[in-house]
């Protein structure tokens, strides 16, 4: 038994060279719709996109296989021989940068990526957002925006540019975030902020009104505890004090 388990192994080494041979000599090639390479494909979010792969200069029966990501793709048996379709329903924002796959069965190393370029006007999660803050804290405004391709932040206080004085203002941005410090906010601080984020495909705003409001008096600790101390021996000797009149009503 173990010497045939031996022999099995380079049996089948031979077998897996000549398949690999063979699609070379007939030059037996994937395309998905007509590309033969891997490749991009720029769409916006739509209802349905079709996907073709296409077994080139087969010379037999040829089984191909469909990838979403890493997850096998499920498909009727007329579907998968030679040449075969998927259809994604619907293109959304979510899918950009998700990659479909067309494999050959018996050789996984031909194959054919396809990664979606979905593209879409800057999107962000809220219209409008009121703030109020106390004076000398410090304030941050965050405009989350999701835009393909990618989109250009610029901040306004009422409606007119705003400079960025250093020491005062604080920018933070990334692809898909662009937040805003106010240092040690004061009353001249009051008023409408709006982030407006523009790409080739349209703009979105999101407007933040900024309300500061007087400093709070604090209360030192220590004179606090202090005055607490004091009061409650006053009221302690009070009833020392008065505690042969007490006795007596008793």
């Amino acid at each position: 038994m173990a010497q045939r388990s031996s022999l099995s192994v380079p049996c089948e080494v031979p077998v897996l060279a000549l398949c690999f041979l063979a699609c070379i000599a007939t030059g037996l090639e994937l395309s998905v719709n007509n590309y033969i390479g891997d490749f991009d494909l720029t769409t916006p979010p739509v209802p349905s996109l079709s996907l073709s792969c296409l077994a080139q200069n087969s010379s037999q029966a040829e089984e191909l296989l469909w990838y979403r990501g890493d997850g096998k793709v499920d498909l009727k048996d007329g579907n998968k021989v030679n040449i075969s379709n998927i259809c994604i329903s619907p293109v959304t924002e979510s899918d950009n940068r998700v990659t479909f796959t067309c494999r050959l069965a018996r050789d996984q190393s031909v194959r054919v990526t396809v990664t979606l370029d979905v593209q879409f006007p800057p999107q962000l999660t809220k219209e409008e957002e009121s703030i109020q803050a106390e004076e000398d804290k410090d304030v941050t405004l965050t405009c989350n925006a999701k835009a393909n391709p990618q989109a250009l932040a610029t901040w306004y206080k009422n409606n007119t540019t705003l400079t960025l004085q250093k020491n005062r203002y604080q920018l933070y941005q990334t692809s898909e975030v662009s937040q805003l410090t106010i240092h040690k906010v004061q009353k001249s601080d009051n008023g409408t902020y709006t982030c407006v984020v523009k790409s080739d495909l349209g703009e979105g705003r999101k407007d933040f009104y900024l309300t500061v409001e007087d400093k709070k008096p604090v209360f030192p600790k220590e004179a606090v505890i202090a005055a607490v101390v004091v009061v409650t021996l006053t009221v302690l000797f009070g009833i020392v004090a008065r505690k042969d009149k007490i006795f007596k009503v008793w």
